[in-house]
């Protein structure tokens, strides 16, 4: 949008075809005149930019929906316009004036960092903020690693990265949102490490803990009802949700101590639901077992499954 100068007020606007043809040759030509001869060369059917195109012409619903309308459009970075019927192909998207200034030569250190956080204030919702402060957590992770604070009021560091800051989440946001009275029964990074394992509490409840391939990075546990609810949460910044064949696993090992298995949960931990690990994995979440959003804490969802009595779509509204 730069590039074209499709900036709320100028009279200019973007396409997605603009962004499909697009080569690093032609970016690379930065003259106004090139910048200009391209936002309207492009339209046309038999244009070619110099060197390789950035996307195939198969891209265009995506750029489209997720990245413009679903993305930035959401977030009050791009405006489209109102005149044109939605089966127009004519370009029809700018850059806002209050987040094109962010792009401005004359802003630099504190001063650019200062409106960043200005224009993140009026224009994220609170999920959206949720979600910059957990990368942010994740990119930063310096030499200490992310501190986690316990229910028992301990503190521990984890290794830096993804993984850690979707962990601190689960234990400092979930547990004490979902649960009566939690405790962190079993805490595991890569590689087997263990960082924390409270036998003490396992042994009480009757529950032996030993590492397991099946055994996920973190055992929950609510000792406040009066059968302790037994929560196996598995973080997911890639790969490795709670499946069907984990879950029957994990269930032979709650089976042997005597637990009900009414009194076992699921959960598979994500950063967001726009986080590739959640489009990668969901389809083989484990049907019974929970999803929860480390940027959306107060939401959660359930994968009912069969066992439950079948109740109409209308009794399910009903319970929201």
């Amino acid at each position: 949008m730069l590039y074209i100068g499709a900036v709320e007020g100028a009279g200019r606007y973007l396409g997605p075809v603009h962004v499909y043809r697009m080569t690093d040759q032609q970016a690379a030509m930065a003259d106004p005149a090139d910048r200009m001869t391209y936002a309207t060369a492009v339209l046309k059917k038999n244009f070619r930019a110099p060197g390789k195109r950035w996307y195939a012409d198969n891209t265009r619903e995506p750029i489209r929906d997720e990245t413009l309308r679903e993305g930035l459009m959401e977030v009050g970075a791009v405006i489209a316009r109102k005149d044109l019927p939605t089966t127009s192909s004519k370009p029809r998207y700018a850059m806002t004036a209050s987040f094109a200034s962010l792009f401005s030569p004359s802003l630099a250190g504190e001063d650019l960092d200062t409106a960043i956080d200005k224009w993140r204030a009026r224009n994220l919702s609170k999920s959206a903020l949720a979600r910059v402060k957990i990368m942010q957590a994740g990119a930063a992770g310096g030499g200490t690693g992310v501190l986690v604070s316990f229910p028992n009021k301990e503190t521990r560091h984890l290794a830096p990265g993804p993984s850690s800051v979707i962990a601190k989440a689960v234990i400092e946001e979930f547990a004490p949102r979902y649960l009566e009275d939690p405790a962190v029964l079993w805490l595991s990074e890569s590689g087997n490490k263990v960082v924390k394992r409270d036998d003490a509490i396992a042994s009480a409840i009757g529950l032996e803990i030993e590492a397991d391939k099946n055994l996920p990075d973190l055992v929950l546990v609510d000792l406040g009802p009066k059968e302790p609810l037994i929560v196996f949460a598995e973080v997911v910044a890639t790969d490795g949700p709670i499946s069907a064949r984990r879950r029957e696993a994990l269930h032979v090992l709650t089976d042997a101590a005597g637990f009900d298995r009414s009194q076992v949960a699921f959960l598979t931990a994500y950063q967001d639901r726009e986080a590739a690990a959640f489009k990668k994995t969901v389809p083989s979440l484990a049907w019974g077992s929970f999803a929860w959003f480390a940027s959306e804490p107060d939401n959660l969802v359930h994968l009912r499954d069969g066992a439950l009595p079948a109740a109409k779509l209308l009794e399910l509204v009903a319970l929201r």
